[in-house]
């Protein structure tokens, strides 16, 4: 049973800064959208006016920082050692980035569907990032198999219940 608690605090002490990219477009996002409102040849738009420029780099440059301040309290002493790794800034970047192109992957393919922004895709909305993040990190430190579906079970209901709470406080305009 500890082996399991201690895979499942892994599993968020590795995928924490692609957590907090994801979350960041919603409190920084707004301003200029990434695809500068321009169409694809089906005539809809490349990503959406919810994906903006402000929010992208928000997510990128704080969500990066939290992999620094993780790779800092790696570093201190009497935090537990016997992570399969150790932190650094390329990996919280890499999350980071592999969270926020995932969720533009998602917005493209929605669109393409002809789903409109804020409106949702089940599962799909709840993984998007999760899975960029977890591809763009075997670049550096990929997960241990058993930590990446660890990741993939427990983000699901910690992204709708994180949205919720958003909802909640007035920070979303929907509770998905």
């Amino acid at each position: 049973m500890q082996t399991i608690i201690n895979n499942i605090i892994y599993a968020f002490y590795y995928i924490f800064p692609a957590y907090v990219a994801n979350a960041m477009p919603v409190i920084f996002g707004g301003g200029h959208p990434i695809d500068a409102g321009k169409l694809l040849w089906d005539g809809k738009p490349i990503l959406g006016s919810n994906k903006t420029v402000r929010g992208f780099f928000a997510g990128l440059l704080i969500g990066t920082f939290t992999g620094f301040v993780l790779s800092l309290l790696y570093q201190l002493d009497g935090f537990p050692q016997d992570f399969l790794f150790q932190y650094d800034f390329w990996l919280g970047f890499m999350l980071s980035l592999g969270a926020l192109t995932g969720d533009l992957f998602h917005s493209f393919i929605k669109r393409r569907l002809d789903i409109s922004p804020g409106s949702p895709l089940p599962v799909a909305d709840q993984l998007d990032f999760a899975l960029g993040a977890i591809l763009f990190s075997i670049v550096f430190y990929p997960p241990p198999w058993y930590i990446a579906v660890i990741i993939i079970i427990v983000t699901p209901p910690i992204h709708l219940l994180t949205n919720f709470l958003a909802y909640l406080i007035g920070a979303k305009g929907n509770p998905w």
